[in-house]
């Protein structure tokens, strides 16, 4: 590791995790990814900003050593996850003078997940302020990206904002700055898509919030630093609108080659119709790019064979992963073959409703598909057509 300057009196000192593939045992890591840890030198006091994985704080140790760092004053806490709190016990130990500064709700989650000792913890409200002595950090508490306690600093004199996980990105990269590496937005893309969309309603809130600030640099906890804001927030503003995409997404499994054939008439059927598919076979899908392909599609409709009386369970994982990612999609649907009967199309439509979602009603076909069930895949196509012609909200 090596420790970046990134502006007088701010060096960058975390973490570039090359090999990890797995976070929370659940989100692909195909890039790798980062974690960003930020040292910020005033004239009289010394603040670090996040720190890194516990299974890598011995690079942040030897950053922080190559950095000349031999009082620590305080440890900014902007979010209590693992992946960047989780190393805070060992620096508490290493530089025993130093404090943790963060807000009320992160300081009990901090005291239940890593039991921190309290009175190593200076707890700040909202806009407060921290002098370091020619540099000044103020806080904005911003509740539920991701987590309830999260919050952002802004270094006023540099005009920087320090925001953990809020416009980060899964990605292992050499580039300190986004606008060094091809594929960043992407990244963010589908780091949006796996971990904030839920939370597009809170997103919306605070970023017209973060307009009184004056931005100039955007420092995340994973990935590269945005040197240019209005990049990552500008495409923020897009996804958390309630623009739609022309778009048609199809989640699908098939076990005796039933249901892919639905899926290959029905997405045909679609195209003549002029609205983009974008099918994802669930056997070999990668769930991070179906998520992301969610983030503006108008309509998903979930393809599925019947497995004893219910939904195959790759579909059924779909369904929930729709239902936690909470996707602005306004119109769903089911397709699928059975043999004997069961409750699928219920099942799968308690896990995917929404107040402001129609469910159409599904195809479900016994057996293999004959010419009436591709009649009725064609019929399923024409009213996703016609709702999408007539939605003002869906972009053409």
């Amino acid at each position: 590791m090596a420790v970046r300057k990134m502006a007088e009196g701010v060096e960058w000192v975390g973490s570039i995790d090359w090999s990890r593939r797995l976070f929370d045992e659940l989100i692909p890591l195909p890039s790798g990814t980062s974690y960003n840890a930020y040292l910020v030198r005033g004239k009289g006091k010394t603040a670090l900003v996040d720190t890194v994985d516990p299974t890598k704080v011995d690079e942040l140790m030897v950053n922080l050593a190559r950095a000349g760092v031999k009082r620590l004053d305080y440890v900014v806490v902007n979010h209590a996850e693992q992946d960047h709190a989780g190393s805070i016990p060992m620096i508490l130990g290493r530089y025993p003078e130093a404090k943790l500064v963060t807000n009320e709700k992160c300081a009990e989650m901090l005291s239940l997940l890593l039991h921190v000792d309290k009175e190593r913890v200076m707890q700040v409200k909202d806009l407060e302020a921290l002098e370091l002595g020619g540099l000044t950090l103020k806080f904005h508490l911003m509740p539920w990206v991701h987590w309830p306690e999260t919050m952002v600093t802004y270094l006023e004199e540099e005009k920087m904002l320090f925001t953990c996980d809020f416009f980060g990105s899964h990605l292992a990269t050499a580039a300190l700055y986004a606008d060094e590496e091809p594929g960043v937005l992407e990244a963010a893309k589908r780091y949006y898509a796996e971990i904030m969309m839920p939370f597009r309603s809170s997103i919306k809130g605070h970023l017209e919030q973060l307009k009184k600030l004056e931005i100039e640099t955007i420092a995340p906890s994973h990935g590269p630093i945005w040197r240019d804001p209005s990049v990552i927030m500008d495409a923020y503003r897009e996804w958390v609108s309630e623009s739609l995409e022309d778009v048609v997404v199809i989640p699908y499994v098939s076990m005796h080659g039933s249901t892919e054939k639905m899926v290959e008439h029905f997405s045909n059927a679609l195209i003549e119709r002029g609205i983009r598919v974008k099918p994802f076979n669930l056997a070999v899908t990668d769930t991070g790019e179906l998520a992301k392909a969610l983030i503006g599609a108008a309509t998903f409709v979930l393809g599925t064979p019947t497995v004893l009386f219910g939904p195959h369970p790759k579909a059924v994982y779909a369904a929930y992963l729709i239902s936690v990612l909470k996707p602005k999609a306004r119109y769903a649907s089911l397709i699928g073959s059975y043999g004997w009967g069961g409750k699928t199309a219920k099942m799968v439509s308690d896990l995917v409703s929404a107040p402001e979602r129609e469910i159409i009603p599904p195809v479900l076909v016994r057996g293999y598909p004959n010419r009436e069930a591709l009649k009725a895949l064609d019929a399923l196509a024409d009213q996703i057509a016609e709702r999408h012609r007539s939605d003002p909200r869906i972009r053409r």
